[in-house]
């Protein structure tokens, strides 16, 4: 399966709809995501980009198709170091145990590095979610520490628990 990552476009945002489940609203969107909203955010992403702001998030292609996104973000310190850049990810149901995530987050860690935006990456995984823990792992990542989250809320408004795991660049 041919993996790659394309900087998002407004076009995507179909795409990114549909392969939307309960799993990633939980542990990504934080809520049921529309085209016109998408494409806002897309717009958004560009407009802050132009502006000096440095997240950066790219649609992941397998085989031609549009299957998820992963992004980085190294304003996110919640729980991370000075220099430590957070990724995030999220793949379409119907894909995962594919190992697309991890091809995912392996891309976009070059792309960090290549651009030299920081030290070491992250992935902040919800202590509820082991598929994310997995991607880590598999991608290299080693745990580096539990936390709770002093931005992000589960779904009963209680501070996420994360456990972070680093890969240094």
């Amino acid at each position: 399966m041919d993996i790659s990552l394309r900087p998002l476009r407004r076009e995507d945002a179909h795409a990114i709809v549909a392969a939307e489940d309960d799993a990633t609203v939980r542990f990504l969107s934080g809520g049921r995501s529309t085209v016109q909203g998408t494409e806002e955010y897309v717009d958004r992403l560009h407009r802050e980009a132009s502006e000096g702001r440095s997240k950066r998030a790219f649609g992941i292609w397998a085989d031609g198709t549009c299957v998820g996104t992963v992004d980085y973000d190294p304003q996110v310190t919640d729980g991370l170091e000075p220099g430590d850049v957070n990724i995030a990810y999220g793949v379409a149901p119907w894909i995962r145990g594919r190992g697309v995530a991890v091809r995912a987050v392996e891309l976009v860690c070059g792309i960090i590095a290549e651009r030299g935006v920081g030290r070491r990456v992250a992935i902040r995984a919800s202590a509820e979610n082991p598929a994310s823990r997995r991607v880590a792992e598999k991608a290299g990542f080693v745990f580096s520490h539990e936390m709770r989250s002093a931005t992000d809320v589960d779904e009963t408004g209680q501070p996420e628990m994360f456990r972070v795991f680093v890969l240094r660049l």
